[in-house]
């Protein structure tokens, strides 16, 4: 038997870190929302006891390291599961890029072998594995749009924002999610984004209002560090997105565009700066 599980992109449309806590984490509060660029992931049930991962792309690990493949052990550990599987990665989502790529396979993973293996895990319990593995997956469980605070595991589940292309450009560096909170003074944050502003532009589905709402505090450490970003980021509003920011921990740089004339503008326009650049739509 076989089955396969689509793992999309995520974006923060806002990221804020309100303080660093005693264990090391920082204490955030966050809305994210998913876009339809995908990996996609094929689980097929081996005889013997053992996890076997492959991919196409020779950029990623297929051993422990892989969150795809922590998610496997982890389901067979805790549900005592002695049956091997063969996972397959058909990477479509650019790896240190603040997209949730390895989260969003782990997701997908869970999903996947509690389907496979007939384990009848609750999706709250997938969400509890998951936060084993990493602060984004919960979330990448169920996708959606979703208010996420605490370390990014306490979700809140929102309506989708209002309909819009989304243009996505990650510059050829890769950016350490760990180095760039390590480097973050959360008690000096300078402007903290409006996570309420953020929520009142989705609720009554303002385009205008989420565009100007948009925030990341993050960006002031990745943005210092590695100046590419910056350029990518004012490149992409000359180009004329209506709403640009960086997700996660970068560097990938998102513009948030109302009408499709201006896409393919803006797309040609990025490719001249780095060739991972991708025109794609929100998932509602």
């Amino acid at each position: 038997m076989k089955v396969f599980e689509k793992a999309p992109a995520k974006i923060n449309l806002s990221l804020d870190v309100l303080y660093k806590r005693d264990d090391g984490y920082h204490e955030v509060e966050m809305v994210m929302t998913m876009v339809d660029l995908a990996d996609r992931i094929e689980m097929q049930e081996l005889p013997r006891d053992t996890i076997i991962i492959s991919s196409q792309a020779g950029y990623i690990p297929l051993d422990e390291k892989n969150l795809a493949f922590q998610a496997a052990r982890l389901i067979k550990d805790r549900y005592d599961v002695k049956q091997g599987v063969y996972i397959h990665l058909d990477k479509k989502i650019p790896v240190a890029a603040g997209l949730a790529g390895g989260s969003s396979d782990a997701a997908a993973a869970l999903r996947g072998l509690n389907r496979l293996w007939k384990l009848g895990i609750p999706t709250e319990e997938l969400q509890r594995l998951g936060a084993e593995l990493g602060s984004d997956v919960p979330f990448c469980v169920t996708g959606g749009t979703a208010v996420a605070r605490g370390r990014g595991e306490k979700l809140e589940h929102i309506e989708a924002p209002p309909q819009c292309w989304v243009v996505l450009a990650k510059p050829p560096i890769n950016v350490s999610t760990s180095e760039i909170y390590g480097k973050l003074n959360a008690a000096g944050i300078r402007k903290h984004p409006s996570t309420a502003a953020v929520l009142e532009a989705i609720r009554t589905k303002r385009f205008d209002a989420l565009c100007g709402s948009l925030g990341n505090v993050l960006e002031e450490v990745t943005l210092d560090l590695y100046p590419e970003v910056r350029q990518l980021k004012e490149v992409m509003m000359r180009l004329g997105a209506d709403g640009v920011l960086m997700s996660g921990s970068g560097p990938t740089v998102f513009g948030l565009v109302s009408r499709e004339s201006k896409v393919a503008r803006i797309y040609n326009g990025l490719r001249g700066f780095c060739k991972d650049v991708y025109a794609v739509r929100l998932l509602t």
